[in-house]
């Protein structure tokens, strides 16, 4: 992405997201609705298996040369873990995680949960490093999407 956005795109681009997410779990089946709660953002349910996630999304944009710069998703500083947790208890939802972020030709949509990002990847962090993403594809509990960008006719910066 060129380093000029709009003033609104942190926000345009967190929304995006969600919907994304929200988007690519309907057309699996699930329902899903976007939530304005503390700790999560996303609410979906799998009809076939009986399961009720709650997802926290975190999305970011990277400039060209930016582009395996980690995301910060669950910082201790400010309790996002038990955030999520506890909206998760709230509404009997397993605690999840998706992360969408996107650079000038791509974007990736991660979706795995609490337990996993834990237990294999224990952190704050989701790292995008060439070799971590290597790890994620191989791992089935991660969930991964990636859309390529073609732009044909378009305002330059």
């Amino acid at each position: 992405m060129d380093k000029t956005k709009g003033t609104r795109h942190q926000k345009i681009i967190g929304d995006y997201g969600e919907r994304l997410v929200c988007n690519w779990l309907s057309r699996s089946g699930f329902e899903v609705s976007v939530v304005d709660h503390t700790g999560i953002d996303v609410i979906a349910y799998n009809p076939h298996t009986n399961q009720r996630y709650g997802i926290t999304v975190k999305s970011r944009t990277r400039n060209i040369g930016q582009e395996t710069t980690s995301v910060s998703i669950l910082r201790n500083t400010k309790n996002d873990r038990q955030k999520l947790l506890n909206a998760c208890e709230a509404f009997a939802c397993e605690p999840w995680i998706a992360v969408y972020v996107e650079t000038a030709n791509c974007g990736d949509v991660y979706l795995v949960s609490l337990e996993n990002f834990n237990t294999k990847y224990g952190s704050t962090s989701w790292y995008m490093g060439e070799n971590q993403r290597k790890l994620y594809d191989k791992d089935p509990d991660v969930k991964h999407i990636r859309f390529e960008f073609n732009t044909t006719n378009w305002w330059s910066a």
